[in-house]
Parts: structure tokens; sequence; C-alpha cells
């Protein structure tokens, strides 16, 4: 969320923390970055939340799949996203598989930024402002901030250039329990999903703004003489995103105002967005939600769909009883689809206009193209040779070797891994953390998992939230080795900091759909390519394309395959069953540093070992 106003937000967890704390440093690998460009402005009646659930939704291939995101446009078009737009936008690019996303110090922002300034300078003495809060909203900080704004370099390089044109969108909504599944809101509308609960909730859409676009839903309509209340059989849960939002609301009069028309207010902070306490989705039913993930289980049931749209969306599908909306968006004339693709794009009137500029984007081209034509180097043609050995450091396995149990599905959430039900009770054993490890993803996986499995699974492994029990679940269940196509930057860290090995193997996934799935997989996996050497970070590479398991298909399988990894030569060796064929490919070397982490148990013992040493 931080990007928002241009700050630099990425997940700390528990383990991370407990570090920072103890030694003063962490680690951090740097992440390619995609640059997304907006064009046009942004319609009446689309809000924030339609562009990030369009974005998930529209770019669905993993295309920022661990990249950092620069969200750029001319000044009118970011004009037109107000700041609380833009604080739902970066929050949810990691629902988008991106790391974090940073939107650039603006003018808009500057306007924000005085007002919280001035409000400070006024209540600093009262109880609605700490004298910290006074101190860092000062507008000489302001000043020197915006004396010196930082910005990208002139000629500055992306790994992935992505565009969308804002006045093409219209409310979109997002799922049922993906947020890889967008649809726009005139088409689900069509089709009168009725819900059962609705929900403005949570720190992605429950700011003052967010509560007023609501309450509007429902003034608007007892203006009109219409019912304005929420629908028979629905419950309406609101909560604010802090309690001074909340003081915002209801000063305002918003906050009566839903609950006068039948809302049930719940406590600010953390609750049914991550399953925890009152109004949890039950079995067979229907929920809309203004918050940012809705992974399959992540609200409650298993067996309940989970959609997530804007805060009006969310208001006017509670008034209707189904996925509605307020009316208040009007299709452009001559629309023709959204405008969106990939590739650097330039708007009319910043065009190149020097020379040197010209000349900088030819060299850059062809840099970009002597690199891509590198890349295609297949790894049994590059350097180093197969018989390079790498070191393996004391304490850290020369082998791995075990079956392959394999999760046939692409974005596996660390919800899938780990409920969120179990994540905040501190008396889950750990027996219980192994039996309950991927319950949401298929709930059959601890009766058909054997410790000393190697689990194989498809790409973006590991999306969502940042909790590490979804990395200290598998190793309760014994798990030694998780192999993926891709997996999620966060997750990766996660694992490794608990000493669970990660290797990505696309390769490997799309032969085991080649032998098992049902689900035909597109030709161009052929082109799949391992991870080489140790010059690219986990889920750098361009994905081979995903499939989803057809309903009814095994989840979980035993394949009787096995596989080694030997560390010391980066060589994985597959045999296909008893009599199957045995082929070997080698993939990336296991960095010294990562493998002492990992041979200690662990980051909290790697500190351990480090403050002795001092």
């Amino acid at each position: 969320m931080y990007g928002g106003v241009g700050c630099l937000g990425t997940p700390v967890v528990r383990t991370d923390a407990a570090s920072i704390w103890a030694t003063g440093r962490t680690w951090w690998q740097v992440p390619p970055i995609a640059k997304v460009t907006f064009t046009g402005a942004l319609p009446q009646g689309v809000t924030g939340k339609d562009v990030i659930v369009a974005l998930a939704g529209l770019f669905n291939r993993d295309e920022v799949l661990n990249l950092a995101v620069e969200f750029t446009g001319s000044e009118k078009t970011m004009r037109s996203l107000p700041v609380d737009a833009r604080l739902t936008i970066a929050n949810m690019t990691t629902e988008w598989g991106a790391l974090t996303g940073l939107f650039p110090i603006d003018s808009t922002l500057e306007i924000w930024l005085r007002a919280r300034a001035t409000v400070a300078a006024m209540y600093q003495f009262t109880d609605l402002c700490s004298a910290s809060t006074a101190e860092r909203f000062s507008h000489q900080r302001l000043d020197e901030l915006f004396a010196n704004p930082m910005s990208a370099d002139r000629g500055a390089k992306y790994a992935k250039y992505l565009h969308l044109n804002l006045s093409t969108l219209s409310p979109y909504v997002s799922g049922p329990n993906s947020v890889k599944m967008a649809t726009p809101l005139e088409e689900l509308s069509a089709q009168k999903v009725k819900i059962d609960k609705a929900y403005l909730v949570s720190c992605t859409n429950s700011r003052a703004s967010d509560l007023a676009a609501a309450a509007k839903v429902f003034k608007d309509a007892k203006e009109r003489g219409d019912k304005s209340s929420v629908a028979n059989g629905v419950k309406f849960y609101i909560a604010a995103a802090s309690l001074p939002e909340q003081r915002a609301a209801e000063d305002a009069g918003d906050w009566q105002a839903m609950l006068d028309a039948g809302a049930i207010a719940l406590p600010s902070g953390c609750g049914p967005c991550i399953g925890l306490g009152t109004g949890l989705l039950e079995d067979g039913e229907v929920g809309i939600s203004a918050s940012n993930r809705n992974f399959k289980g992540r609200m409650g049931s298993q067996k309940a769909k989970a959609y997530l749209a804007s805060p009006e969306v969310v208001a006017a599908s509670a008034l209707y009883g189904q996925i509605s909306g307020p009316g208040w968006y009007e299709r452009p004339k001559g629309w023709s689809g959204v405008s969106m693709g990939t590739g650097e794009i330039v708007e009319q009137g910043s065009q190149i206009t020097t020379a040197a500029e010209a000349l900088e984007k030819v060299i850059a081209q062809l840099d970009s193209t002597i690199e891509s034509t590198e890349k295609e180097v297949p790894p049994e043609q590059a350097e180093p040779a197969e018989d390079t050995l790498i070191d393996v450091l004391p304490g850290f396995p020369e082998k791995f070797e075990g079956e392959i149990l394999f999760l046939d599905a692409d974005n596996i959430s660390t919800d899938g891994i780990y409920p969120g039900k179990y994540t905040y009770q501190d008396d889950v054993s750990v027996e219980k953390m192994g039996r309950v490890c991927m319950e949401n993803y298929d709930p059959s996986f601890d009766s058909i998992a054997r410790a000393g499995d190697i689990v194989v699974s498809g790409f973006n492994f590991g999306c969502g939230s940042s909790r590490e029990q979804a990395a200290t679940s598998i190793l309760a269940r014994k798990i030694p080795l998780i192999v993926t196509g891709s997996v999620g930057n966060t997750f990766g860290r996660n694992a490794i900091n608990n000493a669970l090995p990660l290797l990505e193997v696309p390769r490997l996934v799309q032969r085991l759909r080649e032998t098992f799935s049902s689900t035909d997989v597109e030709g161009s996996q052929q082109k799949a390519k391992e991870p080489y050497g140790s010059r690219e970070p986990l889920g750098s590479l361009e994905p081979a394309a995903q499939v989803t398991p057809k309903q009814g298909k095994r989840l979980t399988r035993r394949t009787g395959w096995t596989l080694t990894w030997e560390v010391k030569s980066s060589k994985v060796t597959i045999r296909e069953g008893q009599e199957g064929p045995i082929w070997s490919l080698k993939v990336a070397t296991l960095p010294g540093n990562v493998q002492e982490i990992i041979a200690r148990g662990g980051l909290e013992n790697w500190v351990k070992k480090e403050i002795e040493k001092t």
C-alpha cells in the first residue's frame, strides 16, 4: 500500500523482523522492474479497485510475477487517480503477482500530503493527533521532499512494459475465488448472481472515501424513494480501515447511513478478510467483498464463493441481493473494448524530441535484442560445463531424493497451503500444522502425502499473503523439498528463512502435465526453460503457459516417479516410474549464503550464530 504515496513497501514477516531487531540488518533481492503506463483518464463510476482488478484479470499470465511495478502516466492521467485509489492499486499489486507497486511523487500526492500536514499541525496538541504524527507530516519535511523528488533515471530500461487506457475501463468484479478472473460488472450483473454476504472491510478499501461511496448508494436510493435497506437474507458487514477513518465516516454521517440501512458494524482491523471473527462465509454461500484477496477458503468455507469489487459495487450488491452496480458508470460513445497491451508506448505530446534521445532509445533496443539472444542459448550449450561442481557447505545435504507428489495447479496461494483460521492461533502444534497443510487446496492432501515426498507444483506457487506458516507447515508435514514451475518471491523468501529448499523446474511441470493432466498443455510450454546459474532470481523467468485442472480432476497425485537433486553438480534426475525413462537436466546453482541459512536451520538460527560470534 505504501507505493500509493511514493514509498517502497515489501513484506516483512516475523523471522525477518526478529533478525532486524537483533542485528539491524536484513536481506532483500532487488527485483526486476515492470513499467505500467496509464493513458486516458478514469471515467466516472470507475475506481482504483476496478483498475487493479482489471489489471490482475487482463494480464493474468504472470506478466509481473516477482517484479516491482512502477506506475506512470501523463500528469493529466495521473490526476484522475486520487491517492486513495493509488493506495488500493498499490495494495493489490501483490495479488497481481508483483512484489511491490510504486506511484510517482507528483502534484496529486503533494496536495494530499499537504492537507495532512495542515491537519496534523492544527490538532497536534489534542487527542486527535500524536506528536510524532505532527513531526512526520510537517510542511518543512514536505518542502524537502518535493524540492528533489525521486524519479526514474532518464533512459531507464525495464524488464517489462505494459499499458492500459483508463478511459476504456468499466467497473470490474474479480472471482469467484481467484483474483486472476475478472469480469466486467455489466456481464456479471446480467447473470443475476445472488449473494448471501457483503463485506466493506480491511485496509484495502475501508477508508473514509470508500465508506462515503458505499453510503451514497443507500442515500441515493432513499432520495429516489426506492428501497434503501440491505436486501432480505443478506448480511452486510462494515469495518473501517482504522479508528480515525471510522471517526471521519461518523462525522460525515456515512457510518450511520449504512447502519440505518441494516449494515452490521465490526471492529476496525483484520477480520473476515483473513478468515477471523464474525461473519465468515459458510458452505454454499456467495459473498462479495471490497478486500484484497478471495482465495478459496480464505474468508470461511472452502465450499463458498467469494468475489471482489469496489465499495460502491459491494454496497449495491447488498442493497439488491445480487451482484449489481449503483448505475454511476456510463459507457463512452464509440467504446470498442479495453485498450491494453505490452510494449513501451509514448503518449501524444511526449514524443522523442532530440537526436540524443532517439539514439539512446535505439541503443537500448539493440542491448535488449542482444540480451534476448543470449538468453536463448540453451543451458546444455552454455557455461559452466555440465561437470562443473559447486561447494556444498557443511550441514547442507549433498543430495535430495524422493517420490514426486504432484499438485497439478497454478497459483496455489498461501491460504491454500496454510488456512488463515490457524494463522493467529498460538496453540497450534507442529503436528497439527502438518496435518492441516494444503487443507484449503486439497482436503485429501494429508491422507495422500508421505514423509519424504518431494512436492512438485505449477506456476506462481505460494502467491498471496506473506504468512510464513505456509513454509513451516510444509516442513511440519516432513516435505524436504518443493519444486515448482515458478514461485512467489515472498513465499520463496519465507522458505529460505525457515530452511525449506526450493527449485524451479518448469520442464518437469510440463512433463508431468503431458503424462497426467487431462487438460491440454499449450504448445508454448515447449519453450519452458530452467533458471540457469545463480544469475536469475526465483520467479524471474518468463513463465511457460499455465493451465488449471478441470473440475473433478485429482489435485494431489502420487506419481510413482522419483526425483534426485545432486546439489554439488546442480543436476536433477527424473525416473518416470519403475520401467519408465530416466532423464536429467541442469538447474540453478544454490548460492553459498542460501545454503548457509538452510544448513543452520533457518534465518533465526543463523542470526543466533552471528550474534555468538560477536
